[in-house]
């Protein structure tokens, strides 16, 4: 059974920074990602990490957001610099993705086998 544990989450203003932090536990492939739903938008990946560490972003937050990992913590990490009012959304952990090959865009939401309850960030302007 993998479980992933979300932290990190909080208000900020526009230009804050924030860092998520994920806590894996339980095996999974090293895929591992991010994604997240603002209010009234669909799911959208934002960022995933391989084994490789091969890495990738959304355009939205390109140059904003690093992705991360610590192997011997079993924790993913998403720091997020210069946030705006647009990043406001649950943000959630993801293991095991499938179909994503160390490059293009973020693997979608349902290309992962497990995920985290989530954690909340808002942003205001």
């Amino acid at each position: 059974q993998v479980q992933l544990v979300e932290s990190g989450g909080g208000s900020v203003q526009a230009g804050g920074s924030l860092r998520l932090s994920c806590v894996v536990s339980g095996y999974s492939n090293p895929c591992m990602g991010w994604f997240r739903r603002a209010p009234g938008k669909e799911r959208e990946g934002v960022a995933a990490v391989d084994g490789e560490y091969s890495e990738t972003y959304a355009d939205s937050v390109k140059g904003r957001f690093t992705i991360s990992k610590d192997v011997a913590k079993n924790t993913l990490y998403l720091l997020m610099n210069n946030l705006k009012p647009e990043d406001t959304a649950m943000y959630y952990c993801a293991a095991s993705c499938h179909g994503w090959m160390g490059y293009g865009p973020p693997p979608a939401p349902d290309e992962y086998d497990y995920w985290g309850q989530g954690t909340q960030v808002i942003v205001s302007s």
